[in-house]
């Protein structure tokens, strides 16, 4: 049996060397339109490479998955973070946790990931092709044929489309029968300008409330760390709400209003007591030195002198509009979204094949029998930690355990 994998990426590996070590009859060849392979490995977690999270629950880990959460939950009971965990180890490479709960190769080289995979691979007599871009891909009677640009034609029982967010991909799926879900991105930051953020990029506050608001109404909330920058804003928090964002912010062209609740742990009642309580005990200290919360100083003047405070002046002579004025700004400014950004090199894609067109449990095709799909060319998207990874990791897996079998 023969068995062609299109896609030199995470998945496409993966999937190879587990079809070739788990169906020793079956010859496995994997294509990648590129020279070098595993290149978004190579680049991942700013060269170090998220391979994965430290999360072993899976009814815990869908939770990280804007789209798809739901038919991953029976594929994480099968290979989650801790079978990919224990399949690096057993190649010769340990995996570290950061106190974030992102999980790297010790040697904090994302080279040393793809040496893995490269050696495993050439270990299992996976025949790999680069530079090896494919034209088509057609279902015959019983087989496949997947023709490259040179035109040489390559007949083969199996297909496995691991092509990432690449067009092509989508393409050759929606030929062969798939529905495909317009991509759009994913994991992005905001373009925002705004008075009340000048000047203040580097600064950072560690648990922020952000909620997108769209005629009135809100419609998504997250909470997470926030990162001021010279175009606007980034960091976890945001890039989250970008995750689960993603169609709404693409629909309104990302100009969208978004409310930030620096202190999200207080409402606007309990804030504006902890300012009178702030006011009547620490009457003679300077407003401007003195913050009563854990934000950074530099915000925390920025936002004081919108509502007209002076340097100089104590708490005591804190006016009740200047009070509603610093709980409105602290507890629900409103900040106007005029565009995206990219977060690093890591482009994620919201969008992909149809997820009702696959078994996921074996991550066939369910229009097209013999054609199997595994990573981000699905209709599957995690946010920012490992997850995306696990996800390629994960489906290509299955695929590999399945596309090899007999045809009875």
């Amino acid at each position: 049996m023969r068995c062609l994998i299109i896609g030199g990426g995470a998945a496409g590996f993966f999937a190879a060397i587990t079809c070739a070590v788990t169906h020793p009859h079956t010859q496995v060849i994997l294509i990648e339109a590129g020279r070098n392979p595993l290149t978004k490995v190579k680049i991942s977690g700013g060269g170090r490479c998220n391979v994965t999270h430290h999360c072993f629950d899976p009814a815990q880990l869908v939770q990280f998955y804007p789209r798809g959460g739901k038919v991953l939950r029976g594929c994480f009971t099968r290979f989650q973070p801790k079978d990919t965990v224990a399949w690096f180890e057993s190649h010769g490479v340990k995996l570290k946790t950061e106190s974030d709960g992102r999980m790297f190769p010790i040697t904090d080289d994302s080279q040393t990931i793809i040496d893995c995979l490269m050696k495993v691979a050439r270990d299992a007599d996976v025949i790999l092709r680069t530079g090896t871009p494919v034209k088509s891909v057609r279902r015959e009677e019983g087989y496949f044929e997947v023709t490259l640009k040179t035109n040489e034609v390559i007949p083969c029982d199996r297909v496995l489309i691991a092509t990432g967010s690449n067009p092509s991909g989508y393409r050759w799926a929606k030929e062969l029968g798939h529905t495909i879900e317009t991509p759009v991105p994913s994991l992005f930051t905001f373009n925002i300008r705004d008075s009340r953020l000048k000047d203040l990029a580097g600064v950072s506050v560690d648990n922020v409330s952000l909620r997108l608001s769209h005629s009135g109404k809100i419609k998504l909330e997250q909470n997470g760390a926030l990162l001021i920058t010279h175009w606007g804003i980034s960091g976890p928090g945001v890039l989250k709400l970008s995750a689960w964002g993603a169609r709404i912010l693409q629909e309104n062209r990302y100009q969208m209003p978004l409310i930030i609740n620096w202190l999200p742990e207080y409402n606007s009642e309990s804030l504006r007591q902890e300012v009178l309580k702030t006011k009547e005990q620490y009457s003679k200290r300077k407003i401007y030195r003195f913050c009563p919360f854990n934000l950074p100083k530099r915000l925390w003047q920025r936002l004081l002198s919108l509502t007209g405070i002076n340097e100089d002046s104590p708490w005591a002579d804190l006016s009740k509009k200047a009070l509603n004025q610093l709980v409105q700004e602290l507890n629900q400014g409103v900040y106007q979204i005029e565009g995206k950004g990219v977060f690093k090199e890591e482009f994620v894609t919201c969008g992909g094949v149809r997820l009702k067109e696959v078994d996921f449990k074996t991550m066939e095709s369910k229009v097209c029998p013999g054609l199997f799909f595994a990573g981000e060319v699905l209709d599957i998207d995690g946010v920012t930690g490992g997850f995306n990874f696990q996800s390629a990791w994960t489906t290509a897996w299955l695929a590999g355990q399945n596309m090899g079998k007999l045809i009875s």
